[in-house]
């Protein structure tokens, strides 16, 4: 079993007492008390556990290893000594390595207080031997652990370093999968999530969330609710794929807690995670290549964001191996944003936006793909978002027109797909069945920005605006722009871009698990997550 930690930092005692309890109703197995700050009076100490709502981890960290607490060692002794003193044992003592090294004297004591091969029987309590790095992964891990490993009053290894990139949790998943005594293997920043949410997914005692989200002991530790609910901890096990977005940044992406929802709701084993990749070509390529070459890790695939979209063509076309292939069109547009490994281990990339955007107007329209042959179709923007828009239209025989500020850059698209252009201000005597709007133009916090002049009494736009139009801004936040208010006021079919989001995730989750993926779902998630935002 892997437990799931609360830690606390303790301020009080009634204050880290109800903590527990609230970790407790949270769904929390374990609570680490972080005594750094807390008191100089031993009893305090003993009062703490005798008192916890939930077994717990006692830890006062040393500010030279990143903790809080800058007293003498003997104080800090004494405290850590009365932890075991009454009745109710705590189920582990925290203690770094190199103060277990450094001192024969506390390395003595301490062994009276936790549970020692050579006192049988004399406590239940465990001792966590625990080394932490918070800028780098330290040169001497594996010394590191070998020392904690050999050490015989240690029944528990933990390490957690700063994560450097992504590949730095396959390391802890294989410290943790190696040792023969329980093993907590953690990455701390942004780029360690997935050695916290896959810590049962790899066996590891415990995993760390804090109650939440200002009161983590480390970083990058997720809440508990996060990890729960959002990473599906009580249906993770070692079977489970791994799926996740990868861009850069990638943060605030709104996929992982609608692909999960989905898994929820469809019976999937899986997870789906922020997975951040510097730009560069050669860190997507190292990165990818070692995910996919962990078999244990079950990787599945994964959405593609900015900037990589054109790297993860490029990945596919000279890393896939056999069997990998890249779908045309998305050959085409130069960009694909999805990532799925198949069942044999070949790779396949496509573009699923530009298929979002189709069906979207498809349905707004009430035709088939067929049916776009002949229907004008204005792009408004040239930039990524547009490309994928224009070659999907003009792929079904749409003509289209893309309109852009910048003119040039408006031709230049247009005529990579057989199209024309035209420069923005021309979009007032357009003459089009469907608008699109791919530019930034009203987003949050410019909400009162449209690329259309609807509000006009002059403008010629709108007296062609009208039912039968179709209007799709791909802006979702916020969900209802001034552009499709406007639009629905004059009559138009109007399409939010969360609608071009749900379809392109749920063209994504079709390919993983081979489930149609339960729109609604899709939709409530990212409509709650876009309100609280």
């Amino acid at each position: 079993m892997t437990y799931l930690t609360a830690a606390i930092a303790v301020h009080s005692l009634e204050q880290a007492l109800g903590a527990a309890v609230r970790a407790a109703e949270l769904g929390a197995d374990l609570v680490e008390y972080r005594i750094d700050t807390f008191t100089d009076d031993p009893n305090d100490v003993t009062e703490l556990v005798q008192r916890s709502a939930l077994p717990c981890i006692i830890t006062c960290r040393p500010t030279w290893e990143g903790g809080a607490y800058d007293g003498d060692e003997q104080t800090r002794l004494s405290l850590l000594e009365h932890a075991g003193v009454g009745a109710r044992k705590p189920a582990y003592i925290d203690l770094e390595l190199a103060a277990f090294e450094k001192s024969a004297n506390l390395r003595q004591k301490i062994s009276l207080v936790v549970d020692d091969p050579d006192r049988p029987r004399q406590s239940d309590t465990g001792l966590i031997l625990s080394s932490h790095d918070f800028e780098q992964r330290p040169a001497d891990l594996l010394r590191k652990v070998k020392d904690m490993a050999e050490a015989p009053l240690c029944r528990v290894i933990k390490v957690a370093w700063q994560a450097r990139s992504l590949r730095d949790n396959l390391e802890a998943f294989e410290l943790i999968g190696q040792q023969v005594k329980p093993t907590i293997a953690l990455c701390m920043g942004e780029c360690g999530l997935a050695s916290r949410v896959l810590a049962k997914k790899f066996g590891a005692l415990l995993t760390f969330a804090s109650i939440d989200g200002d009161t983590g002991t480390a970083p990058g530790q997720p809440t508990l609710g996060e990890i729960k609910k959002l990473y599906r901890w009580d249906s993770l096990n070692a079977d489970t794929r791994v799926f996740g977005v990868i861009g850069y940044p990638v943060g605030h992406s709104m996929s992982p807690p609608v692909h999960n929802a989905g898994f929820d709701a469809a019976e999937v084993n899986g997870v789906y995670l922020p997975m951040p990749i510097p730009t560069e070509y050669e860190h997507f390529k190292a990165t990818v290549a070692t995910w996919l070459a962990t078999p244990e890790l079950h990787f599945g695939g994964a959405s593609v964001t900015i900037p990589h979209k054109e790297n993860l063509l490029r990945f596919v076309r000279e890393e896939g191996g056999a069997g990998s292939e890249v779908e045309a069109l998305a050959e085409r547009i130069g960009a694909a944003n999805t990532l799925q490994v198949r069942e044999d281990g070949s790779l396949y990339a496509c573009n699923t936006d530009y298929a979002a955007a189709l069906d979207a107007v498809c349905d707004g329209l009430k035709i088939q793909r067929d049916g776009l042959a002949g229907k004008q179709v204005a792009v408004i923007g040239a930039g990524g978002a547009a490309r994928a828009v224009v070659a999907g239209f003009a792929h079904y025989g749409a003509t289209v027109t893309v309109y852009n500020r910048t003119v040039d850059r408006a031709i230049e698209l247009a005529e990579q797909f057989g199209e024309t252009a035209a420069k923005l201000d021309d979009l007032a005597s357009s003459n089009a069945d469907v608008y699109i709007n791919c530019t930034p133009i009203g987003m949050h916090p410019d909400v009162e920005a449209s690329p259309l002049d609807i509000s006009n009494q002059q403008s010629a736009i709108r007296n062609h605006l009208g039912p039968g139009v179709v209007v799709f801004d791909t802006i979702y936040n916020p969900i209802q722009t001034k552009l499709l208010r406007e639009a629905a006021a004059a009559g138009c079919e109007t399409i939010p871009g969360t609608e071009m989001f749900v379809r392109q995730g749920a063209a994504q989750f079709k390919l993983w698990t081979g489930k149609d993926a339960p729109l609604e779902v899709f939709r409530d998630v990212l409509a709650g997550h876009l309100k609280s935002s």
